[in-house]
């Protein structure tokens, strides 16, 4: 799927395209793309929630961690590609007319940010895959107390949201 994001990527043309990594590109261990594309909500066009995510999810990377598809990227220019990517994959879910994935998403992308500036990062790699579970099967009662919780700053929300992502898992 990444390369279907890059070969999209590459059709818009500069900036982005000159900045993206030429080589094999490795999907890394979370295939979240995949993972909602696999749920009965986005059974109407999988491989488009598929991309979407992915693009969504690569925007993240860029203004947060180690992007998949760019190499040698600056700050600046990282911030802008990831808004950029924010706005591809969600301008294609609301294309798609399923406002429930863009507010889940939105979600995630806020969350997360509020996360990063408290110092509590790594809480993101469980909402991403939670999140990407909801957009393809719905977001759970215990997801949607997790997500309170975490914006709240409580204690119980890494293991509310723990409790979450083994319950995904073992759907």
């Amino acid at each position: 799927m990444l390369e279907r994001l890059r070969a999209a990527l590459l059709d818009e043309g500069e900036p982005l395209a000159g900045m993206l990594r030429s080589g094999p590109l490795v999907n890394g261990d979370r295939p979240l793309g995949k993972l909602a594309a696999s749920g009965p909500r986005a059974a109407a066009n999988p491989p488009e929630y598929e991309l979407l995510v992915e693009a969504i999810y690569e925007g993240f990377l860029l203004h947060y961690s180690r992007p998949r598809l760019f190499e040698d990227i600056d700050a600046d220019f990282a911030l802008l590609a990831g808004d950029r990517l924010y706005a591809l994959g969600l301008e294609r879910l609301v294309a798609l007319g399923d406002l429930a994935a863009v507010r889940e998403l939105a979600d995630v992308i806020a969350l997360c940010a509020l996360l990063t500036a408290r110092g509590e990062g790594e809480s993101c790699a469980a909402l991403w895959l939670a999140g990407a579970h909801a957009v393809g099967f719905g977001a759970s009662p215990d997801y949607v107390s997790a997500k309170a919780l975490l914006r709240n700053g409580d204690r119980a929300a890494g293991p509310a949201l723990a409790g979450v992502i083994s319950h995904t898992a073992s759907a």
